[in-house]
């Protein structure tokens, strides 16, 4: 929370963000997306080895002897078209935000936190109803740990955009036409 009250401090009030603290904002998040995504692919790396060449401890077979899958069709797609949703939604959202369409802002901003709160309580349900655990070799385990950043990933952007949400109520961005 101090970290936003600084940035947004530094950006209406003080006037600190010059072009070159932009670029350099900007040049974080972008190494920060870059990030994500060599963190992500290294767990679904592992996911996919495992399944191409599965090892006698796991029966030669994929998925491993005694785990029952999630059907792919259920949940898995349903949250796949939810996060797919809010990415058109979010766009929305910051293109009216930079034309002065303050409401539609409002409301696009809105209809993404509701998706992203959708997309954590499908994730909780496809837990509680799941059959096989963390500790249920290869499989449980890349499961668990990569959906599991996945999670927290979405609720940490959904707590980011709702103080987003917060500050085009209150028009707390500079450089806008409202």
């Amino acid at each position: 929370m101090q970290w936003w009250r600084d940035i947004i401090r530094e950006a209406i009030y003080i006037g600190k963000h010059t072009n070159n603290t932009q670029k350099g904002l900007r040049l974080g998040i972008l190494l920060f997306i870059t990030r994500k995504i060599c963190f992500f692919a290294a767990f679904f790396w592992a996911f996919f080895h495992r399944s191409l060449t599965p090892t006698p401890e796991l029966g030669c077979i994929w998925s491993p002897i005694g785990i029952h899958t999630i059907d792919p069709l259920s949940i898995p797609l349903l949250n796949t078209a939810i996060l797919l949703s809010s990415g058109i939604s979010v766009t929305l959202a910051h293109h009216s935000l930079l034309s002065g369409k303050r409401k539609i802002a409002i409301l696009s901003t809105i209809l993404t936190i509701l998706l992203g709160i959708y997309f954590s309580i499908l994730q909780l349900i496809e837990y509680l109803e799941s059959i096989f655990t963390i500790a249920d070799s290869v499989y449980g385990s890349t499961f668990f740990v990569a959906t599991g950043f996945h999670g927290a990933h979405v609720l940490i952007g959904t707590l980011f955009l709702f103080i987003n949400l917060t500050r085009i109520i209150k028009k707390l961005f500079k450089n806008t036409p409202f």
